[in-house]
């Protein structure tokens, strides 16, 4: 099912950030608030997988999204539980069929991802026989959805050092989740499709990240056929991109963007005599993130 009223941020949750003293340029004494980072562990059954820093909300979401993103979570799997443990700060995923990722996790290395981000060896292993869904992508969505991201509550706005990633539905946001890294962010997305059966064949990602291979891969393990983005490209990003044949638009800012793979999706019917550009104060902003 798709949701009817979006999941969004809720920045005044008192366990996401706290507040610390310091002083600014002038001297002055100063109370600003600060993003939490905590860690949380998450198994596959009786199986430890990895220990990941974040926020803190939504873990359930965050260990199911990153078990299917790396491959560990198969179509096939039938999910039983998904215990969360405060006090240990752990979650555990159970399934009805025990698995043994013990080799895979010998390969696994650190990405480009912000904190604590981890990829396996054989991540392309996972894409072999993936085909997204032909779907078309309109400019006017894309820039309504840029206005409307932009001005949603969330800890960026309120303490920054956090990154976002959306899901969408044409002009619609359905999903937005923050976390300390972009690949959490996502992976918590993916979690909330995977427990709520929410179809992919019409949706569109949307992060406040650099498009990394990392960010093409779970978007493409997602079966979500268009990501896009204010901040730009990795070459490897754009190259595996462009080989399963996803949608690839970043350096979304006012009217402009950049579309480096799966061009045909794209309409353009937007009419740019009514899309405000964006002022040279944020287009320095956005050439910084």
């Amino acid at each position: 099912m798709t949701p009817t009223c979006p999941l969004l941020p809720d920045p005044t949750l008192p366990r996401l950030t706290r507040a610390v003293r310091g002083h600014d340029q002038t001297g002055a004494e100063i109370e600003i608030a600060v993003v939490e980072e905590r860690p949380l562990t998450i198994y596959l059954n009786s199986q430890e997988i990895v220990t990941a820093m974040t926020i803190g909300d939504y873990p359930e979401y965050l260990a199911l999204g990153f078990l299917r993103n790396q491959g560990m979570l198969r179509d096939d799997d039938v999910v039983t539980g998904v215990d969360y443990d405060e006090d240990v700060e752990t979650v555990v995923v159970r399934t009805a069929t025990q698995s043994n990722y013990e080799e895979k996790l010998k390969k696994k290395t650190r990405t480009s991802g912000c904190a604590v981000g981890t990829v396996f060896g054989d991540m392309m292993e996972g894409l072999e026989g993936v085909t997204l869904p032909e779907a078309e992508i309109r400019t006017s969505w894309l820039y309504a959805l840029a206005r409307r991201i932009n001005t949603l509550p969330s800890l960026y706005l309120t303490a920054g050092a956090i990154h976002g990633t959306v899901l969408c539905q044409q002009d619609r946001v359905l999903v937005y989740m923050e976390d300390v890294g972009r690949h959490n962010a996502v992976d918590k997305v993916a979690g909330f499709m995977l427990r709520h059966d929410v179809p992919a064949s019409d949706k569109i990602l949307y992060t406040t990240g650099r498009l990394t291979s990392e960010m093409v891969i779970k978007t493409a393990m997602m079966g979500i056929p268009v990501l896009a983005s204010r901040s730009g490209f990795t070459a490897w990003g754009v190259e595996i991109a462009q080989r399963l044949g996803l949608t690839l638009i970043g350096r979304m800012r006012g009217q402009r963007f950049v579309c480096l793979s799966g061009e045909g999706r794209l309409i353009r019917d937007a009419d740019l005599a009514h899309v405000p550009d964006e002022d040279r104060r944020h287009r320095r902003k956005g050439a910084e993130e």
